[in-house]
């Protein structure tokens, strides 16, 4: 297993495919001991700051739960109660920070801001989303396909909707674990090309089609995410009009096949970007992905955490 004492996971591009199987691994493992109630305390005394410029549901709990169930404890911080809220830089803030915590994360909106605040600090850093990339999902994203599927490798994910975040380190995700991908979004909605070509440099083919029942033809996994995330709310309107016909309903579900498995990373809207009956329909996997939020960062906490 490599040694990841001490790595900032800001961003997926930044590990390899052999150092994201190491964090599943782990992962698998420390999920099959929570659920036979066996302790697991890998990071006993450890202090994990969460500083949150978004709110969030699964974000907040999972690894607040998480650090807790390794044996540390987790600190909520809204940026409002910090001194970033009054002008005290991200150098400062992470070079204090360091002095109290084992370990830090960050959701916020611009990617820049965590990558500085690693810069400076002297603890892990963890993205826990930004407008850019959102790693952390991506993680527990591919631990679920990984269950289902019982590997990776060759396992086709179609991703439908707006290439955002979300999509972007799911895609460079799937191109370090041999994931064939593509994307359906409508014109203007493709994902980054940034993000593109690092999937590209780093092994992957991805594809990107206008038409969704292209793209869930023949595929494994469809996945898709909210049409309108937080700070787009001024855009709703025009967002459902030009997404409109690229939700996930019961006859795309039939086109993919029965084998095929449903993800959402959540929250859902539903009758936009899915509907109620396919997210608790029976190739469903978005409850075990929404678990495998708090068994993939508690694999990553105690690989990176000192």
């Amino acid at each position: 297993m490599p040694d990841l004492k001490g790595r900032h996971f800001t961003k997926v591009a930044d590990w390899s495919g052999e150092e994201l199987l190491a964090v599943l691994d782990l992962a698998d493992d420390l999920k099959a001991r929570q659920h036979r109630r066996e302790e697991h305390h890998l990071l006993p005394g450890r202090a994990l700051g969460m500083i949150f410029q978004k709110p969030s549901t699964r974000t907040r709990v999972s690894f607040e739960v998480g650090i807790a169930q390794l044996g540390g404890h987790g600190l909520y911080l809204a940026a409002s109660d910090l001194q970033l809220g009054r002008g005290e830089t991200l150098r400062d803030t992470a070079t204090v920070l360091s002095r109290y915590l084992d370990g830090l994360m960050i959701r916020t909106f611009v990617q820049e801001d965590v990558e500085e605040l690693a810069r400076h600090a002297s603890i892990p850093v963890i993205n826990g989303l930004t407008d850019s990339s959102h790693p952390c999902q991506a993680l527990a994203d591919v631990m679920t396909v990984r269950e289902r599927f019982g590997g990776l490798e060759g396992v086709r994910l179609a991703y439908l909707g707006d290439g955002n975040n979300v999509c972007a380190s799911l895609m460079v995700a799937a191109a370090k674990l041999g994931m064939p991908f593509v994307a359906a979004t409508p014109e203007g909605y493709e994902p980054d090309l940034k993000a593109v070509e690092i999937a590209r440099e780093a092994g992957g083919e991805p594809e990107f089609a206008h038409d969704p029942q292209e793209a869930a033809h023949g595929a494994d996994v469809l996945y898709t995410d909210v049409w309108t995330s937080m700070g787009q709310e001024d855009e709703r309107d025009r967002r459902l009009r030009d997404l409109a016909g690229f939700g996930i309903d019961e006859q795309l579900v039939r086109l993919a096949g029965e084998k095929a498995t449903v993800l959402h990373c959540l929250p859902a809207h539903y009758g936009e970007e899915i509907t109620e009956g396919v997210l608790y329909g029976p190739q469903s996997a978005v409850w075990d992905q929404a678990e495998n939020r708090l068994h993939a960062q508690k694999g990553l906490l105690a690989l990176v955490m000192p």
